[in-house]
């Protein structure tokens, strides 16, 4: 068990990697989107293939970012019945979950996304849009996406039965706990904001009066 347990750490490392790394593109698409804007309503040029480069880039966003999601317990939740009960009951209820609708549902996924990526990477599949680019990249985020979020599953499950046996910590404990520190830190930015926005109310009223 304590084996698996050091495989857990590795997955939840590699999450947290590829999901603080793909965070990044969202600056980038941010970029990429007002350039192109700025270009069409300007010089009334466009392009395709930078309009594409959007969607992948937001493709790859989501899509990888989604074990990484798992990892923080981001993901939207229904809990108005496991939230009565024990924490033991609770992580026999996540158990239940990852093994019933996770593992399978993902893992069909995974498996179809993989000769749909191969058929378009060996005919070198193109945009039908004119000045498109290449699709087989946006197609390999699917089963790369996809693969990273079974991962996760499995390190959850993992600590889950780690968890039970009493060699490893609450998995969901965790979670809320990072989640916590980040509205923190949110909050944190939130009144440093709203302090600054204050502070220049005030200086533009005593220069007005």
């Amino acid at each position: 068990m304590h084996f698996l347990l050091t495989c857990s750490s590795l997955i939840d490392r590699l999450n947290r990697t590829v999901g603080r790394s793909v965070a990044w593109l969202t600056l980038i698409v941010v970029l990429v989107s007002a350039i192109n804007a700025v270009v069409r309503k300007t010089f009334n040029v466009s392009s395709n293939a930078w309009l594409e480069l959007q969607w992948y880039l937001f493709g790859a966003i989501f899509l990888l970012a989604s074990g990484y999601t798992f990892l923080r317990n981001e993901h939207v939740r229904v809990d108005v019945i496991s939230q009565n009960f024990s924490r033991r009951v609770q992580i026999y209820i996540e158990i239940f979950g990852v093994l019933c609708f996770l593992l399978p549902a993902f893992g069909l996924v995974f498996w179809l996304s993989i000769p749909y990526f191969y058929k378009s990477l060996i005919t070198w599949e193109l945009s039908s849009n004119t000045g498109g680019l290449i699709r087989w990249p946006v197609k390999l985020l699917i089963p790369v996406g996809f693969g990273l979020l079974l991962l996760s599953g499995i390190s959850h499950l993992i600590k889950c039965i780690g968890y039970l046996m009493g060699i490893a910590p609450d998995p969901i404990a965790q979670a809320e706990k990072q989640q916590r520190s980040e509205l923190e830190i949110a909050d944190d930015i939130a009144q440093y904001a709203q302090a600054i926005t204050e502070q220049s109310a005030e200086q533009q009223k005593k220069q007005s009066s």
